[in-house]
C-alpha cells in the first residue's frame, strides 16, 4: 500500500448536485481508516488539471454546468491525456464528459473527450429513483445501489464494458446494463453518494490508486447500504415473501 494517494476533485463547484461531493468524502475516510495519508485538490473552472494525481472524481450537474465543464476540458489540450492515464471515477455528467459525445436538453450533439467508447442520447422521460445492478468483472464488489436522476443514455461500442447488469431501475436505457468500465475509468449514472452506499467500490477505487488495502470495517455505511438495498432490490421483496408465505 502507498503512502499517500492524491486525489483531484474535478469542478466540485460546478459538478457537485445530488450530493456527489460525498464520494471524496467515502474515499476520504476509508483511507484515512486504514492510516492511509489523503490529499484533495478541488479544481476550479480556470484551472488546468494537475497531472500527476492518483486518481480523478467527476461529479454530475445540471445541462448547463455541464456544457461549461465540457469547454473547460477541451479547452486543456493535455484533459484527455491526464485523465485517460489515471484512475477516474465519474458520475452522470461526468461520464458523458468522457464520452464520445452527448445530446443537451435540446437534442444538439456536443462532443465529450472520447476516452470511453460511448454515445450519450437522450430517455424520453427522465429516470428518477433508486437503481440497484449487479457489478461486471468487478472483484470484491457485491450488488451496488444508487439514486439516479438523469435524462441521459449510454450507448456502448468498441472497449467499453457495461459496469453492472441492471436489476432496478433505468441505468443506461438499454433496460440491460448500468455505467461503463473502460480501462481505469469506472463511470455510472449511480448517485447517492454511489460511493458512500457502495464502500466496497469505494475500496476497489483507492486499491487502484494506493495497491493492496488492509481490511477495514465500517458497521454504520454497510448499514445504509443493507437499508437501500432492502428498499430497492425487488429480489429481496420477493425473498421475504416467500418467507412470510404469500
Amino acid at each position: 500500500m502507498a503512502d499517500e494517494i492524491t486525489v483531484v476533485h474535478v469542478y466540485p463547484d460546478l459538478l457537485g448536485t445530488y450530493g456527489d461531493r460525498g464520494n471524496v468524502l467515502a474515499l476520504a475516510r476509508r483511507a484515512s481508516g486504514r492510516g492511509l495519508r489523503y490529499r484533495v485538490i478541488e479544481v476550479g473552472l480556470e484551472d488546468r488539471l494537475p497531472r500527476t494525481a492518483d486518481l480523478y472524481v467527476i461529479g454530475g450537474g445540471e445541462d448547463s454546468a455541464q456544457l461549461l465543464a465540457a469547454r473547460a476540458l477541451l479547452a486543456d489540450d493535455l484533459s484527455a491525456a491526464v485523465l485517460g492515464a489515471h484512475t477516474c471515477f465519474v458520475v452522470c455528467a461526468g461520464l458523458q464528459l468522457l464520452s464520445r459525445g452527448f445530446e443537451d436538453g435540446h437534442g444538439r450533439r456536443h462532443q465529450g473527450l472520447g476516452l470511453l467508447d460511448v454515445e450519450c442520447g437522450r430517455l424520453e422521460e427522465r429516470a428518477v429513483g433508486e437503481i440497484v445492478t449487479e457489478p461486471v468483472d468487478l472483484p470484491g464488489v457485491p450488488t451496488l445501489t444508487g439514486y439516479e436522476n438523469h435524462r441521459g443514455t449510454a450507448q456502448l461500442s468498441g472497449s467499453a464494458r457495461p459496469l453492472g447488469r441492471l436489476v432496478a431501475g433505468v441505468g443506461n436505457g438499454d433496460a440491460r446494463s448500468e455505467g461503463v468500465r473502460q480501462g481505469h475509468i469506472l463511470a455510472t449514472y449511480l448517485h447517492g453518494p454511489a460511493l458512500v452506499r457502495n464502500p466496497a467500490l469505494a475500496d476497489l477505487l483507492l486499491t487502484l490508486a494506493a495497491g493492496p488495502l488492509p481490511a477495514y470495517d465500517d458497521p454504520d455505511v454497510e448499514r445504509l447500504r443493507d437499508e437501500r438495498l432492502d428498499v430497492a432490490d425487488p429480489r429481496r421483496h420477493r425473498a421475504r415473501r416467500v418467507l412470510l408465505g404469500h
